[in-house]
């Protein structure tokens, strides 16, 4: 036994050819250098992670008025709608006093309403012509001239587009909601961390959990789908994907989406004069045609006899009928303008949130890899153990440069790793073993958001 330990001894001070530098006593001295450096940057990281958690407390915050003034005005165009929809009740109550004249005209209207709505269709939309020819067949036979003579395809538009607000809500909710719980995870993974790293500040002893954790009462209006969280499950097993690919993709969408509505609304709101015609966004009318075939009542104005339907008088033998007119036209108005209102909101969380966690994946590549250490036990002799520090070859294109360094280390509870260090550099520089715990570091962060 004596003989293998003197063996290995004279292996350790050897010089020659890649030999061992150090003996054992100075390899644990290096090991703590190198742990005290790497003590320093787990510090700064929980540090970076208790600034994410700050950022997402204020996020937070600011989304709970967002959500009251969402639902306020959504409460608001509810109420304008449904006043609207009994409005267009009581009018179609009263219809048969004109009803004879409406329905001359009306017969006259149908096939040229269907010819105008089909030729644009035909000529501008890509597909799918003769289904939404049988569609608008059956809608006109089942229609009325009332449809035409109060407007009514904008209340329809409104309840549509209340059903995709509605949808989109639900993801915006649901998409912020995984952020929120990913920030999170993240520092309480931290405060593990911390809480072994300096035990003495667990609670109840002025703890780094309760310190950094201001409450916030969190307000979600819908439940989490399980439909996006599956969607989305595999963000918690790879957080390093990045918070701001959750929203990007659903912002360039919706951008999308609210200027084909945008498009919809820019038919005249005053009265009940025929309204111009606007298809300078022809996507969008391709699209509101196969999905309504009301849509194609916004054509009226093409067709002569269409128009005579909007300028029947029928309340000079019941003048209630014009005050009833103008309070529908003023509760369309109104609903028109917080449906726009809501689009609005919703694009300006949207961009926050965009802009949200854009700073907060900054602040997670950082230093969001102090989390994976939640569940590391750390040894009684430091994060870092240098294992062995050899010399390698000399530079055989210049043999007087000093040799360079082989360090050999394991980080955390990764493998060993290989590390060089530049011969100018002695092992016993206190330069050595910063340079040999910042690449080890380097190298163990990579690994971790790859």
């Amino acid at each position: 036994m004596a003989l293998l330990l003197l063996s290995l001894l004279g292996l350790l001070l050897a010089w020659e050819g890649g030999q061992a530098l150090v003996p054992p006593s100075e390899l644990k001295q290096m090991s703590a250098a190198g742990s005290k450096y790497i003590d320093t940057e787990v510090e700064n990281a929980i540090n970076g992670v208790k600034q994410m958690k700050t950022l997402m407390d204020k996020t937070s915050k600011e989304h709970q008025a967002i959500l009251h003034t969402l639902e306020e005005t959504k409460r608001k165009k509810e109420e304008a709608v449904q006043l609207a929809r009994e409005k267009e009740q009581e009018l179609a109550a009263k219809q048969e006093v004109c009803n004879e004249t409406m329905l001359a005209l009306w017969e006259e209207c149908k096939p040229c309403l269907k010819r105008t709505c089909m030729r644009f269709y035909s000529r501008t939309c890509r597909s799918g012509s003769g289904l939404v020819g049988r569609q608008l067949e059956e809608f006109l036979n089942h229609s009325s001239p009332f449809s035409i003579w109060v407007n009514g395809e904008r209340i329809d538009s409104l309840l549509e587009r209340d059903q995709r607000q509605e949808r989109q809500f639900e993801d915006l909710e649901e998409r912020f909601g995984l952020v929120e719980d990913g920030v999170d995870d993240i520092f309480q993974d931290s405060t593990q961390v911390y809480g072994r790293m300096y035990p003495l500040f667990r609670a109840p002893f002025g703890g780094f959990r309760e310190a950094f954790r201001p409450p916030v009462q969190r307000v979600r209006f819908f439940p989490r789908s399980e439909r996006v969280s599956r969607e989305l499950h595999p963000f918690f097993q790879h957080p390093y994907h990045g918070f701001h690919h959750l929203f990007q993709p659903l912002f360039e969408m919706t951008q999308r989406m609210l200027e084909d509505a945008h498009g919809g609304w820019e038919h005249s709101l005053g009265g009940f004069a025929p309204e111009s015609r606007n298809f300078s966004d022809d996507r969008m009318v391709c699209r509101e045609i196969r999905r309504n075939s009301a849509g194609c009542l916004r054509m009226r104005d093409e067709c002569e006899k269409c128009r005579e339907i909007l300028s029947v008088d029928c309340w000079q033998t019941d003048p209630a009928q014009s005050q009833l007119r103008e309070q529908l036209e003023d509760a369309l108005r109104l609903a028109e303008r917080f449906t726009r209102r809501y689009d609005d909101l919703l694009r300006a969380f949207q961009a926050e949130m965009l802009n949200t966690t854009n700073l907060l994946d900054q602040l997670n590549q950082q230093f969001g890899w102090v989390s994976r250490l939640a569940n590391l036990t750390q040894g009684t002799d430091g994060f870092l153990q240098v294992t062995t520090v050899l010399s390698k070859a000399p530079n055989l294109e210049d043999p007087s440069a000093p040799a360079d360094t082989q360090v050999t280390v394991q980080l955390f509870d990764s493998e060993p790793l290989s590390l060089t260090v530049p011969g100018d550099i002695s092992w016993d520089d206190p330069r050595f073993m910063e340079i040999v715990a910042e690449q080890a570091l380097r190298h163990y962060k990579q690994n971790t958001i790859e």
